[in-house]
């Protein structure tokens, strides 16, 4: 498609890109619709390790998955703020939906 490389953004990781038209722009690992910020929320939060990781996405490599935690870890404030403006979008839909059952 000629205009769809446009629309990708190169980082300065080999395997982590960003695409406005996947996943909203968030970074992702090439070639997937895998996001940086679920690698790092399965290792920060769930305590997987990248092997264990790998198992759960087996279309994921080991240098993929550390490349993404090396991604996340160079830019997590802006992440991490991301991530909290998605939980409380997230909060806002819940309570509307449950608002409507009620």
């Amino acid at each position: 498609m000629p205009g769809h490389a446009l629309s990708r953004e190169s980082t300065n990781h080999p395997f982590i890109v960003k695409n406005k038209d996947i996943c909203g722009g968030s970074p992702i690992i090439e070639g997937t619709r895998t996001r940086v910020i679920d690698i790092a929320i399965e290792y920060e939060i769930l305590g997987h390790s990248p092997d264990e990781i790998i198992s759960s996405h087996p279309h994921l490599n080991l240098p993929q998955v550390h490349d993404a935690l090396s991604f996340y870890y160079e830019n997590r404030d802006e992440l991490d703020q991301k991530l909290e403006q998605d939980q409380e979008f997230i909060t806002r839909l819940k309570g509307k939906i449950a608002s409507k059952i009620t």
